[in-house]
């Protein structure tokens, strides 16, 4: 599938397969928005320029999944592969 989060499109390996079975408990899909939605909220607010990927899982709290409401929760933010002059949000120039 094309999606602007390219670094998730991967398969996943002999090892690590058998690990999400026995670990993973939900699994939340995102709208491409709301990536990009994630992503300039992070640079507005936190100056932080983050990889589509790595701005996923703010996406998904956005959307409203993944934490039950009123759970704390930590987000793990990565991967700064951006070109700063093809921002998503930005204005094609």
């Amino acid at each position: 599938p094309k999606t602007i989060a390219d670094g998730l499109l991967t398969s996943l390996g002999k090892l690590t397969f058998p690990i999400i079975l026995e670990t993973v408990s939900e699994i939340v899909t995102v709208s491409e928005q709301s990536i990009v939605e994630a992503m300039r909220l992070l640079w507005e607010r936190c100056k932080l320029v983050v990889e589509p990927s790595g701005a996923v899982p703010l996406a998904a709290l956005l959307e409203g999944k993944g934490a039950p409401e009123g759970s704390t929760v930590a987000l793990i933010l990565s991967g700064g592969n951006v070109d700063l002059d093809r921002l998503p949000w930005a204005p094609a120039g």
